[in-house]
């Protein structure tokens, strides 16, 4: 009985030992950088700051994009076509003292604004994780990441991105807080979405809910194909196939409807995709 307990106690004084020698894991080290040209995207930005307690440092143009919006568009245009990247004000950051980067900018025809494409091309992002954000019109995270792989002058390590329409930037903090814990990037309880239904084709129901959304936003031409929900705490959430007349002739795309709770079940689209 008496070794019985001598082995007991040894246990317990190991067991003891290595609670104490077990280190706590140390919290990555984040840094929010951003460009804004209207504030959407600063308010995503100072969101990502506040819940991450993260650094945070805007990038700014030399020659800033201040002009009226015609004027910007011009601008961006004959930039694009003679393939210029506007020069960019030094950063403070000292991009390797951060575990993780969150890259914010708006999309300006499909890709990241020019002043995030000067800041990949001219700052080495290779050593840290990377979660690119965006604002939109209408949608661009896909296209408007593949544009920062493009410039970037490092192999960029990409965990993970996250896209906000302009129209629904006073939804930013839950947004946000959603995007952050599902992707493990922040501590805490979230929603756990099923997968969209089967595709099937649309009705009379489907395409009032699709043209309550979309109706009444210009640079969209569309008609619903096909269609998949899934039901969530806040609502139902739609995915449409459709069909889009552009410029270009008529594209496939996809379109995010949202029918929530929080907006009184009128019908929203989040994102389209291209």
């Amino acid at each position: 009985m008496k070794t019985l307990l001598l082995i007991f106690a040894a246990i317990l004084s190991m067991t003891s030992c290595n609670q104490k020698t077990k280190e706590a894991t140390k919290p990555e080290k984040a840094l929010v950088l951003y460009y804004s040209q209207t504030g959407a995207t600063k308010t995503v930005a100072e969101e990502l700051q506040k819940q991450l307690n993260a650094d945070i440092e805007e990038i700014y143009a030399v020659d800033p994009y201040n002009g009226d919006f015609n004027a910007t568009i011009a601008r961006c245009q004959k930039e694009m076509a003679e393939g210029i990247l506007p020069d960019i004000k030094e950063i403070k950051s000292v991009i390797k003292d951060y575990d993780v980067v969150y890259l914010g900018y708006p999309i300006w025809f499909g890709k990241a604004a020019p002043p995030a494409l000067a800041f990949v091309k001219q700052y080495d992002l290779s050593g840290v994780k990377l979660v690119p954000f965006c604002t939109f019109g209408s949608g661009g995270k896909d296209t408007g990441e593949a544009s920062i792989k493009e410039n970037s002058i490092g192999k960029l390590n990409i965990i993970a991105s996250y896209g906000l329409r302009n129209a629904r930037v006073k939804f930013a903090p839950s947004e946000v807080e959603y995007f952050l814990k599902s992707n493990g990037l922040l501590e805490g309880e979230y929603e756990k979405k099923n997968d969209f239904s089967t595709m099937a084709p649309v009705t009379g129901k489907e395409t009032e809910i699709f043209n309550q959304a979309c109706g009444d936003y210009p640079m969209l031409h569309a008609t619903p194909v096909r269609f998949s929900t899934r039901n969530v705490n806040a609502g139902t959430e739609y995915l449409f196939e459709a069909k889009d007349k552009g410029m270009g002739g008529e594209t496939d795309i996809k379109i995010l409807v949202n029918v929530y709770h929080e907006n009184n079940l009128k019908p929203e689209f989040t994102e389209v995709i291209r």
